[in-house]
């Protein structure tokens, strides 16, 4: 029996090395490769803005058989803005496309003294505005650059007052005005589904022509008092923030 056991242990030691052995020959298994993530930019998005505005108002005055007497001056009305914008885009690629609405209030407020009767300041006021747009854009994963243009339209008043008052000289005038708008800017998508954005517009808002009333102060209530043809521009700097959904978050590659 102890020639057996001694046997069987002999056996053993000499089985252990060549186990070792074929476990450290396994063959190396490769890691599974990595999933990178992409952002996209696809699907709806509802955001809030906010910043400054610049209106530059250039006034020509004419006379009431509509003769052009001269200019009256300029003016910037200046202030800040606020609203917020909901739109949809889609991703080809790099390729980003868009469509927006954006509804803002406005306090653009500026005033001139008249170049041609110095009795009188020239002041206008935008209070709101709105943005119509399609977007082209070119993203690098989270961050996209982009270009925009469509339709614009500002309320508009406009004032005639004593000089250095707040008197008025006349019946004030009230517009909805239509025109055109470009703009540029850069997003960041900083979540899957938030982003934030610097963006600057230009608003083309061409010339229109506007009579003033006499409201009894230099004539008889309701008679002529001038006739302004008044060409508006609108520069707009805003900060954006966007919540996206309805659109895919990773992609592979």
């Amino acid at each position: 029996m102890k020639k057996l056991l001694l046997g069987i242990a002999g056996v053993i030691a000499l089985a252990a090395p060549a186990s070792a052995a074929d476990l450290a020959a396994r063959p190396y298994a490769k890691a599974p490769a990595m999933i990178a993530a992409v952002y996209d930019w696809s699907g709806f998005y509802i955001g809030v803005n906010g910043g400054w505005g610049s209106s530059r108002k250039c006034w020509d005055l004419y006379t009431a058989a509509g003769a052009l007497v001269g200019s009256e001056g300029c003016h910037d009305a200046t202030g800040g803005v606020a609203g917020g914008q909901i739109g949809y885009r889609w991703q080809a690629g790099a390729w980003v496309f868009g469509v927006e609405g954006q509804g803002d209030w406005a306090d653009l407020k500026g005033r001139n003294r008249s170049l041609i009767d110095p009795r009188f300041d020239n002041e206008s006021h935008i209070g709101a505005f709105g943005l119509f747009t399609g977007q082209v854009g070119y993203a690098v994963n989270n961050v996209l650059l982009y270009v925009k243009g469509g339709a614009a339209v500002t309320d508009d008043r406009y004032r005639s007052y004593f000089t250095g008052t707040n008197v008025l000289a006349a019946n004030g005038v009230s517009d909805t005005r239509w025109g055109g708008t470009v703009g540029a800017g850069l997003e960041f998508g900083f979540s899957p589904n938030w982003s934030a954005a610097v963006e600057y517009d230009h608003l083309f808002m061409g010339n229109r022509t506007y009579t003033f009333t006499n409201n009894g102060a230099v004539g008889a209530a309701g008679t002529f008092f001038a006739t302004d043809r008044i060409k508006q521009d609108v520069d707009l700097v805003t900060v954006r923030v966007n919540y996206r959904w309805g659109g895919p978050v990773v992609a592979k590659y």
